[in-house]
């Protein structure tokens, strides 16, 4: 409504607003508010694309598309699946050229400000980097944190970047399928260093050791990680561990927990056959040690292509995705079954109440799953 059909009693003259004795102004508005705003026919969703407009698009490097396509291949939607497993299987010759380093740590141990001190440093040196970050999906809502775009602020902003949190939740595979397919197509969208964050509080670091080259445990001094890696087989799948925040006063102290590490890692075999795992400082908040730790990771790739190692080592982690693939499979098939499914909760519940043994329970539903498919 313009300001002269209407004005507020303690609004100024138009004369007067521009005095002393007023201490804000009257903004007149616009004539039709809604002059401005496009019709909602106007607003055009996204074209819908075809499976050859996703291999094309992943080709060229379009991170709109790439974005689109991992969705397809998150979505545990039946139609949406079919798409995303075809999509996966036209890129995947052009798929396995990337160097693929998984990250692990107990909270605050500083991942993602280390993968957003490792990751600037590469696209400032020319490379692409794709951040993949397992997020734990809750039991309860299902829903995820996915905050690393806001943690790796800088690194989001990088044209040569792209973060994409990885919901672990999930059927048909989980964390396994999803993250491993969403790999393949940054893969080959054209990124050469795929980061592969964990949450660094449970199996998590096994899944993604089962899809990396290379494996990095990040720790910090005086939180007992050395008790803590021990006890949880960490250090058994590392072939580096960083002590991260080694600046100000705490640096010292990081050499020390250093030293204390590649005590440890003299009674630990080493991850990976031919190389010997070892331990290093860095602090990721001044950049110091961080470069030193990705000459590291190449010398390792290059050691391990030259033995034939890496090219093993990958197929054995296919042969593994497609283990874990079959199990979860065979398992939802189950569960689907009304017949089997009832059975098992009736025996979970006897086996709950002590009125039958584990060995017991486990014989009845075998039982009932051979009279379903057996006979």
């Amino acid at each position: 409504m313009p300001y002269d059909t209407y004005k507020p009693e303690w609004a100024p003259d138009q004369d007067d607003q521009d005095s002393d004795k007023f201490a804000c102004r009257v903004m007149t508005g616009v004539e039709d508010p809604y002059a401005n705003v496009q019709n909602s026919d106007a607003v055009k969703k996204p074209p819908k694309l075809t499976i050859d407009d996703y291999v094309e698009g992943i080709l060229a490097g379009n991170r709109m598309v790439l974005s689109r396509a991992i969705t397809k291949v998150e979505s545990n939607a039946s139609k949406h699946f079919e798409i995303g497993q075809e999509i996966v299987q036209r890129i995947l010759p052009y798929t396995g050229k990337a160097i693929r380093v998984g990250i692990t740590g107990v909270p605050g141990a500083g991942k993602s400000t280390f993968i957003e001190a490792l990751g600037t440093r590469l696209c400032t040196s020319g490379k692409k980097v794709a951040v993949l970050a397992v997020d734990p999906s809750s039991s309860l809502s299902h829903g995820s944190i996915l905050g690393d775009k806001t943690r790796m602020e800088q690194l989001s902003r990088d044209k040569n970047a792209f973060i994409r949190p990885s919901p672990s939740g999930g059927t048909l595979g989980g964390v396994t399928r999803k993250s491993r397919e969403t790999l393949l197509l940054c893969e080959a969208a054209g990124y050469e260093v795929i980061l592969v964050e964990t949450v660094g509080v449970g199996q998590s670091e096994t899944t993604v050791r089962s899809m990396v080259d290379f494996f990095l445990t990040v720790v910090i001094t005086g939180a007992g990680d050395d008790l803590q890696g021990l006890k949880k087989g960490i250090l058994e799948l590392a072939d580096a561990i960083i002590v991260n925040k080694a600046d100000g006063a705490n640096k010292q102290k990081a050499l020390v927990t250093r030293a204390d590490y590649e005590q440890i890692l003299h009674y630990i075999r080493p991850a990976t056959e031919g190389w010997r795992t070892q331990a290093f400082t860095c602090s990721s908040l001044t950049g110091e040690g961080v470069w030193e730790i990705w000459d590291v990771v190449t010398a390792f790739v290059e050691q391990m292509r030259i033995s034939g190692l890496l090219q093993h080592r990958r197929q054995e982690q296919n042969l593994t995705w497609v283990k874990e693939m079959v199990d979860q499979y065979i398992r939802t098939l189950l569960l689907q079954n009304h017949q089997i499914a009832g059975k098992i909760t009736d025996t979970e519940n006897s086996v709950a109440k002590g009125e039958m043994t584990p060995t017991a329970a486990l014989r009845q539903i075998i039982a009932e799953i051979d009279e379903a498919f057996v006979k």
